[in-house]
């Protein structure tokens, strides 16, 4: 499997949006092969990884966030469902999860329902080691057209999902304990 096909396939190289997609990609790749190294005790399986993270915001092109010169017509919200379905027909299964359960620090059922999203009512958090690692790398790097990608900090991110709830940062927290071991994190 070559994660660059797949997106080539549905980006035009070159675009704006391919040119963000791909130095997003790459930087959360980077950074999640970065934190496996940290854990092998855990046994991450990294090749995976590696494809996953250059796979987890394939669906983005389908939502509407002009700053992200993303022109469908869903909410953004709604890419990581959007991404499992474009990886399922292909047959990557265990890829198509990583793209719904790396949103945030994972969506609950109950989330869904209590604040009305968009998707169907289901569990999408993160239940395996790798789908847990490409979620934390992720929240270290913001896209927009302009800027293409920006790094965040632990301050930042942890603001962010506050916004969403204690709970949410809390687990952020409980990630960067467990993947950068001394609860300092480095990003």
């Amino acid at each position: 499997m070559n994660p660059v096909d797949i997106i080539n396939e549905l980006y035009a190289p070159g675009s704006a949006l391919h040119t963000m997609l791909m130095e997003h990609n790459r930087r959360v790749a980077r950074k999640a092969l970065e934190i496996a190294e940290k854990v092998p005790h855990l046994n991450p399986d990294v090749q995976f990884i590696e494809e996953a993270a250059m796979l987890h915001d394939i669906g983005i092109f389908m939502t509407d966030v002009p700053p992200l010169c993303c022109h469908g017509d869903h909410p953004y919200i709604r890419h990581g469902i959007l991404g499992r379905a474009i990886l399922e027909a292909r047959g990557f299964h265990r890829h198509a999860l990583v793209c719904e359960r790396h949103v945030g620090v994972g969506i609950t059922a109950g989330d869904i329902g209590k604040h009305r999203l968009p998707l169907p009512v289901r569990d999408m958090r993160p239940r395996s080691t790798e789908e847990e690692i490409i979620a934390y790398a992720d929240k270290f790097y913001s896209k927009d057209c302009q800027t293409v990608v920006r790094e965040n900090s632990l301050e930042e991110i942890t603001a962010g999902l506050e916004r969403h709830g204690r709970e949410k940062a809390e687990i952020f927290r409980a990630w960067v304990k467990k993947y950068e071991g001394n609860g300092n994190g480095n990003g």
